[in-house]
């Protein structure tokens, strides 16, 4: 039987709570057994982008990285939110390590390429190093991954939160019994976003298809929902999106997904 693994991705308007996100990774490094922290940090980056004059540029809700854009995001990924968390984590006696996908070689990626638009340094991921972060856990450390990755000849990337903590749970799911959990500020996926409490409790791949249709995933929860499936249909146990309170074992709040 294969040793279970949880993989918690944090972003939205957590990361920008300190209370909220205390509350959170204590939840976190409460967690029995294995685990993985991956984050994003995109509000910050642009507030500390404006600051130094350096505006940043959406198309369609994603963002366009420039080379001063990847710059801001380097700082702020893999400096100053990475190492908050991390230190964070360490007071909650969580051994936890700061990663990009540069360090230990773990997540391989290739610039976007150039359709109807050129997204800049922003990356797709290639492949991640299983092996280099089993050897982490197994040591007892708590990989904690910002949104950047890198293509093996010394450019690093931007890439989508949502998307490296799918890709690491496919990963590690060739050697673990892999959960991904998606923590935002709402307690799951919503039939009606003015609704806070219209949490739908479980979405398998027929009840997705009718959602879509329905028009009820739309907009930025089509990205994520769309890397939710992926993770399921390469081998993650389930996924489950929801607030900080569904890392908690009384908590049934929250939406699981299966296919």
């Amino acid at each position: 039987m294969k040793e279970q693994l949880s993989i918690v991705k944090i972003g939205g308007s957590v990361i920008e709570d300190a209370e909220g996100l205390s509350h959170l990774l204590e939840l976190f490094a409460k967690l029995d057994g294995r685990k993985i922290l991956v984050h994003g940090g995109g509000k910050k980056a642009t507030e500390i982008g404006q600051k130094l004059g350096i505006e940043a540029k959406m198309t369609n809700g994603r963002r366009i990285t420039d080379a001063q854009s990847l710059d801001v995001a380097i700082m702020v990924y893999g400096g100053l939110t990475n190492k908050k968390i991390v230190a964070q984590l360490q007071a909650f006696d969580c051994n936890a390590i700061g990663m990009s996908g540069a360090d230990g070689n773990v997540i391989k990626a290739h610039k976007r390429p150039i359709k109807e638009i050129d997204f800049g340094w922003v990356g797709d991921v290639d492949g991640v190093h299983t092996e280099n972060i089993s050897k982490l856990l197994q040591a007892d450390f708590t990989p904690v991954f910002c949104a950047l990755t890198h293509d093996e000849n010394g450019q690093l990337f931007n890439t989508n939160a949502d998307t490296i903590a799918a890709e690491v749970a496919i990963g590690m799911s060739e050697v673990f019994e892999t959960t991904l959990y998606y923590c935002f500020e709402k307690k799951g996926v919503l039939r009606s976003i003015a609704d806070d409490n219209s949490v739908i409790p479980h979405i398998d791949s027929e009840k997705y298809d009718q959602l879509l249709k329905e028009g009820v995933i739309a907009d930025g929860m089509l990205p994520k929902m769309h890397n939710c499936f992926q993770a399921l249909r390469n081998n993650v146990k389930q996924v489950c999106i929801g607030d900080s309170d569904m890392l908690k074992k009384t908590n049934s709040n929250f939406t699981t997904l299966t296919l």
